[in-house]
């Protein structure tokens, strides 16, 4: 169980939100890290482990054209991933994984080169765009390290979306009791 993996649930928790996960080459390391905290079942609903590239566009909805054009290793299709798990698991929150950690190059990209997305509720009072967000990242290291980066990269992503909307409410309510200042 990773600090972040526990910050998430935390937080999920104060909020009475809840989580889906959409994952390729991370294969459920995303769903295990989050299920290993004590009181995740509070907040995570549930996972898709789409490795297939046909489950990406069936069980999540990912776009057909998008994935004969550009392949499974592609931003917007970890921005449909997350949107889509979220969507079929009935969530406020969702969040996807896909990429290459090797050995060998997948649809025309580097070994390393990895998306990550998150997909929640509108925050546009909180000063965060809300809505879905894409990572790029370019990872170095074996296929555990960049499976391992991912899994953290990811729970970062929704670590910062969740922080920013809570931070935004904490200030809203400190301007208030502080006489608008």
């Amino acid at each position: 169980m990773s600090s972040t993996a526990t910050d998430v649930v935390r937080l999920l928790t104060v909020k009475g939100e809840t989580l889906a996960v959409a994952e390729s080459l991370t294969g459920g390391l995303v769903a295990a890290d989050l299920t290993s905290v004590p009181g995740a079942s509070k907040v995570f609903r549930g996972s898709v482990t789409a490795y297939a590239t046909d489950l990406k566009r069936d069980l999540l909805g990912v776009d057909a054209a998008l994935l004969t054009a550009r392949g499974a290793v592609d931003p917007q299709v970890a921005a449909e991933m997350a949107a889509g798990v979220r969507k079929a698991l009935g969530t406020d929150w969702g969040v996807a994984t896909t990429g290459v950690a090797g050995p060998e190059p997948q649809d025309g990209q580097a070994v390393g080169t990895v998306f990550v997305a998150v997909d929640g509720p509108a925050l546009a009072d909180s000063g965060s765009a809300g809505g879905g967000k894409v990572e790029a990242l370019r990872l170095n290291g074996d296929r555990a390290e960049i499976r391992r980066e991912s899994v953290r990269s990811v729970l970062a992503l929704l670590l910062k979306e969740l922080a920013s909307e809570q931070t935004g409410n904490e200030r809203a309510q400190d301007t208030e009791r502080n006489g608008g200042f």
